[in-house]
């Protein structure tokens, strides 16, 4: 979820600069088959071999149906993907899901596109076929108004399947495609009849597919028109012919066509750029040329050399740059699995998955080290972008989950992701690696206590009670009083939340010295005098309640930590509230709006803006108010559970709206709540900043 607004209305479908060629009638069958209103064929497999284009073409179709699909267009990209039931996951973080639901995920998902008209793009399907089939049959089921646009290598085999197979480009198309991307290396190269007949015979050797036309194209780089078709005609044309008579006179499988591209294109590289081709073919997502230096350094590739073969590779389009941050880097699905069967070939593959694993686990250390300071907003926003391959390392360390690395690894990404919105891939890895026994320390207090806060978030109290009894026994095992603090924030959490006050502030109130280091423990004491604030309040003590809340707040200012200041911004605004000033709400929820929006944490989004709403109903403006009803509401359905199931929220939320009904009338009530949640995620919050800062 960014901060940016979403101009282009719900979804995630990315921007391409780059000039679509061709593929006209690709296109009219696709837009033919979903019809003009969404209500046509609901499955969609766009099936061919790697590099024919299914990505773009599904890309590009897909932005010609948006204005179909009220609820968005979703892409999930799964090249990165393994069996092992992370699909779903994948799909709720593309939906920009919060969910924090406790049952199962596919349950989840299913319940929240129910009532939605969405497209979801699903790229890549073939690394995991068997759990695409499963999910997409769930989600068709149960919704309606769904539909989606897969891309595969084959079919997903599903009932009312529609297939189209995706053909290399015909002359015409394969030759513009070509002339474009040679344009982008060479500028000022002339094309002449002569010229042409060799782009034409290009184009004619590589089968019309685009990756490898894009691939020669950049060899111009190299070598000019001439030289490239005669190499081409002479190695890559032969290789063909002999694969060719191989088939007693049928034409070569164009994946062979591809493949021996990419492997004339690894033929022409330098020693080290093929080393470090396949050595990056390791990382999952995108990466920065740091990263690949501390993965990819050694042996005959020193690290101060790195940068500089990334670079040959860049331009040889074999490594990508990333559209829209130019200090990342990209392999394509096709080229990283031809780095990795190099990998295997060389024999480095366990030690550079290794040395990958070890770069994340200290990206993750560093990060819960460095959590509670003015960078927790740079973490958080790392630990996005980063997302990918940080869930890679941690399925590599949980393979041998009675390892030290399982542990901290774990723990450390499970604290992350709580804290960045992401609570389901936290109790995934977290439930996987506290499974086995460890023995008592830091890593597990960490672990422990990162499972109490996902159970928090989800309102499981009796799990949140269990995992918060088994970290206080671990904090005391360590002797160190500030983990034993930090556990105090699960057991006085559970207190509060049952509604036993004397008892929570009992547990979590302590002396002031909330930041006792920046780590996550000094973020866990912070979380401490919250549950102070909070506890206070409900037992309607407003003064003690400010007065913990202004401590919190200096302490959070003081280390520029925002987490915990947004929701003690949001108390203080619904203190403000239920005293009649409304002025001091607003002001106070923009502030939590802001610093909730900063870490994507969905949940304190949602409850700010039942604050915001609380304030306006009171003594604001009611059709303002109605409209952030709706767009909190719409947020809540991020969460998988209205105002957290809490009766005592849900029947606020109740009056508020009859009171709105009640001043605006039930018609303009009800077109101020529909705009609100007609509103995108970040045009809604928008919306409300900019009328709360008014």
């Amino acid at each position: 979820m960014s901060g940016k607004k979403d101009v282009r209305g719900p979804g995630n479908l990315p921007s391409d600069a780059r000039v679509f060629i061709g593929r006209r009638d690709e296109l009219a069958w696709i837009a033919g088959e979903f019809g003009t209103d969404g209500g046509g064929a609901r499955l969609l497999t766009l099936v061919g071999v790697g590099g024919v284009g299914k990505t773009r073409l599904a890309l590009r179709a897909a932005e010609a149906a948006r204005e179909a699909f009220p609820d968005g267009v979703w892409v999930v990209e799964l090249s990165w993907l393994r069996p092992g039931g992370q699909l779903p996951l994948a799909v709720m973080e593309a939906l920009r899901l919060a969910d924090q639901t406790a049952g199962s995920v596919i349950e989840a998902l299913c319940l929240w596109a129910g009532d939605k008209r969405l497209l979801l793009v699903l790229d890549s399907c073939e690394h995991v076929l068997p759990d695409c089939a499963a999910l997409v049959a769930d989600l068709l089921a149960a919704a309606p108004g769904l539909r989606i646009l897969a891309t595969s290598r084959e079919r997903l085999g599903l009932p009312g399947e529609r297939m189209l197979e995706v053909e290399p480009l015909p002359v015409s198309e394969a030759d513009a495609l070509f002339v474009q991307r040679a344009a982008a290396v060479d500028p000022a190269l002339a094309l002449d009849d002569t010229a042409r007949e060799r782009v034409a015979d290009i184009c004619r050797i590589l089968d019309g597919i685009p990756l490898a036309i894009e691939l020669a194209a950049a060899r111009l780089a190299l070598y000019p028109l001439e030289k490239l078709h005669e190499l081409l005609a002479d190695h890559l044309g032969s290789r063909l012919d002999i694969l060719a008579a191989d088939q007693e006179g049928e034409g070569p499988p164009r994946h062979w066509t591809l493949r021996t591209t990419i492997g004339w294109s690894h033929e022409l590289c330098a020693p080290l750029e093929r080393l470090l081709w396949a050595r990056l073919s390791v990382f999952a997502g995108t990466f920065t040329t740091g990263a690949a230096t501390s993965v990819c350094a050694g042996g005959p590739l020193p690290a101060d050399r790195v940068a500089g073969v990334l670079l040959r590779l860049v331009r040889q389009s074999i490594v990508l740059r990333h559209p829209t941050d130019p200090e990342r880097f990209r392999l394509l699905d096709t080229v990283r699995e031809y780095g990795a069967d190099w990998l295997r070939e060389l024999g480095e593959e366990e030690a550079v998955r290794l040395r990958h694993r070890d770069h994340y686990r200290h990206f993750a250390r560093e990060a819960c080290a460095d959590w509670n300071t003015s960078r927790q907003v740079a973490w958080c926003e790392r630990v996005l972008i980063e997302h990918a391959d940080l869930r890679a390392a941690v399925d590599c360390a949980l393979a041998e989950p009675g390892g030290g690395a399982a542990l901290e690894l774990a723990g450390c990404a499970g604290f992350l992701w709580r804290n960045c919105g992401m609570p389901r891939d936290a109790q995934w890895c977290l439930d996987r690696v506290l499974a086995e026994q460890h023995e008592p320390g830091p890593d597990l207090v960490l672990a422990l206590w990162s499972r109490g806060a996902v159970a928090m978030n989800q309102g499981d109290l009796e799990v949140m009670q269990a995992w918060g009894e088994r970290c206080v026994d671990a904090a005391r095992a360590t002797g160190d009083p500030a983990m034993i603090r930090a556990a105090a924030y699960l057991t006085g959490g559970y207190l509060a939340l049952v509604g036993r006050m004397p008892e929570a502030l009992e547990t979590l109130a302590a002396d002031s010295r909330l930041l006792i280091g920046m780590d996550w423990r000094g973020s866990a004491l912070v979380m401490n005098s919250l549950g102070v604030v909070y506890s206070h309040m409900y037992a309607g003590e407003f003064d003690k309640a400010r007065e913990a809340a202004r401590v919190t707040r200096t302490s959070s200012v003081r280390c520029g930590e925002r987490w915990s200041r947004s929701f003690v911004d949001a108390i203080v605004a619904q203190m403000d509230a239920m005293s009649g000033d409304t002025d001091a709400a607003r002001r106070n929820c923009r502030a939590a709006l802001t610093g909730h929006r900063l870490l994507h944490n969905t949940f304190g989004l949602a409850f700010t803006l039942d604050i915001l709403a609380e304030a306006e109903t009171a003594g604001g403006d009611g059709r303002f108010a109605a409209r952030v009803q709706g767009v909190g509401q719409r947020i809540w359905e991020l969460l998988g559970r209205a105002q957290m199931d809490s009766p005592q929220q849900l029947a606020a939320r109740r009056t508020r709206e009859h009171t709105l009904r009640t001043r605006l009338g039930d018609e303009t009530y009800e077109q101020a709540y529909a705009e609100g949640t007609a509103m995108s995620y970040d045009e809604g919050l928008d919306y409300a900043l900019g009328e709360a800062g008014a």
